[in-house]
């Protein structure tokens, strides 16, 4: 069974003047980051892909990417956190969403869920005692 997005209607998002008021409801932080993607066909992945985030909110995602996405189309997003947990753990974003948007360059994704994951943690090696850690020059 193919599960389709409900598509939604997005305004013209061209450059606000200086008189003009922000429409958005979500605040967007410009983050660029690598990210992979994957477009699924029911439960099987029907396209995948590599881009970078341009910004990001918590309703949604614009990303670069490699070839124009289906609109309305279920979407699986995977990037690496810009910001280590308790400074010494590498995270990783999930998100899964609906192409909302897409042109040559580039997607929106509306987020539905999102998850953090750890990715291992960063320690140093620990010598045991009574054994010495010779480590590569």
């Amino acid at each position: 069974m193919r599960r389709r997005c409900r598509v939604i209607e997005i305004q013209n998002e061209s450059f606000l003047r200086s008189n003009e008021r922000e429409r958005r409801g979500k605040r967007r932080f410009e983050i660029e980051q690598e990210v992979r993607y994957k477009m699924l066909y029911g439960q099987r992945i029907a396209e995948t892909g590599n881009g970078k985030t341009l910004n990001i909110s918590s309703g949604g995602v614009w990303f670069s990417t490699e070839s124009m996405l289906t609109t309305g189309m279920p979407v699986e997003l995977s990037m690496t956190w810009p910001v280590l947990l308790n400074d010494n753990c590498p995270m990783k974003l999930m998100i899964y969403g609906c192409v909302v948007r897409s042109n040559e360059s580039g997607a929106a994704v509306a987020i539905e869920r999102y998850e953090f994951r750890t990715q291992g943690r960063n320690y140093p090696p620990v010598p045991h005692p009574g054994f010495e850690v010779q480590l590569p020059n």
